[in-house]
């Protein structure tokens, strides 16, 4: 069968590696000239353990299996990671019932190695650490991103597979039992597929109005979460990751390190209304508010705008946190065609799970 798959973010290589391992023909179209230049390129690069998400969601099953399949697939292709864990710290006793509540769910997803710790035993991992217990999750790291993206283009060349890049997807309209795409760029023209699957990350909504024939109601809103990160100029502090209770539309302002040992903060949310990709150094000042919850010792004036990354969300401020969306058949009524809403953290970690389920879908 030979298989389109429209962008080449973590999850279109993801979906593309799986699908050449199957043996089928594919081609990755992707409108930059590069792969991982969207939402994949601007992200904290840790590898969820799956604490957080409702039992039985796309979310928890994705990111419980995908983080040991994860680590597998790095540990066999020679990309760098570090299972260094994660602290989820509560600071006074509304956030401890929420890191107990974290607990109790991290258990019903099956989360290994899980410890609801005091503040005595937080301090003697992390002695900057101000806190009055923590949720340790020994499961969580970070991960050379960009390697693994490397790794999975690698292996789909291996198979067969290419990446046509500048190559964007103008209108695809599906007859005589094939997908016929129409691509614009340099080499403008019209191919024909068996089978496509919409990884477009936050173009993947105005592409689906762009299938001719896929039900306008069906295409979900697509909602701009802004994520900033300032960087810290100063020796790191900590050597795991530290997490505050989570806040609506996220996780909270948490420390994040990599792989050089680097440490830095963020995402925070700021819901926007269009794409930018400008930190505002203003911010820095709910930062440090934000920060000294858990390090009060933080030193004024050590924190530096790094970068900033956007959210795909299904859900607006004060709504529950959609699921992702993976729409087949049976969802839209066209056939061989997978489009994916919403693919947002824990993404990076669920990929390679998500992509059986997405090649699964297709060829059903």
């Amino acid at each position: 069968m030979q298989v389109l798959v429209i962008g080449a973010g973590v999850i279109g290589l993801a979906a593309a590696r799986a699908a050449a391992c199957r043996g089928h023909d594919v081609v990755i179209a992707e409108a930059t000239g590069g792969i991982g230049n969207g939402v994949s390129s601007r992200n904290s690069e840790v590898v969820h353990a799956g604490i957080y998400y409702p039992t039985g969601s796309l979310r928890a099953h994705h990111s419980t299996r995908g983080r040991r399949m994860l680590y597998d697939f790095c540990a066999s292709h020679n990309v760098a990671y570090n299972k260094c864990g994660k602290l989820i710290v509560a600071t006074d006793a509304a956030e401890q019932a929420k890191v107990e509540a974290l607990l109790a769910q991290g258990l019903k997803n099956g989360v290994e190695g899980l410890e609801l710790i005091g503040g005595n035993a937080a301090r003697a991992l992390e002695q900057e650490l101000s806190c009055i217990s923590a949720l340790s999750s020994p499961e969580s790291g970070i991960v050379d991103s960009h390697g693994y993206m490397r790794a999975l283009w690698g292996e789909l060349e291996d198979r067969g597979g290419s990446i046509a890049f500048e190559t964007p997807v103008e209108r695809m309209t599906f007859m005589q039992a094939h997908w016929h795409v129409q691509f614009g760029g340099n080499d403008a023209g019209t191919a024909v597929f068996d089978a496509t699957i919409n990884a477009a990350g936050l173009g993947a909504q105005n592409l689906a109005r762009r299938i001719d024939g896929y039900p306008p109601a069906k295409v979900p809103p697509l909602i701009l979460a802004k994520g900033n990160y300032f960087g810290f100029a100063g020796k790191p502090a900590f050597s795991r990751l530290i997490y505050p209770t989570p806040v609506d539309g996220g996780l909270g302002v948490h420390v994040t390190l990599d792989l050089a040992g680097r440490m830095r903060f963020g995402p925070d949310v700021e819901w926007i209304d269009r794409e930018s990709y400008t930190v505002d150094p203003r911010r820095a000042d709910g930062f440090y508010e934000r920060i000294r919850a858990y390090w009060p010792r933080i030193p004024a004036g050590s924190l530096v705008p790094d970068y900033c990354g956007i959210r795909p969300k299904l859900s607006g401020p004060g709504q529950p946190q959609s699921d992702f969306m993976i729409a087949s058949e049976r969802e839209h009524g066209l056939p061989r065609l997978v489009c994916l809403f919403g693919i947002e953290s824990p993404g990076l970690t669920a990929s390679l799970s998500l992509a059986e389920q997405i090649i699964d879908d297709l060829t059903d």
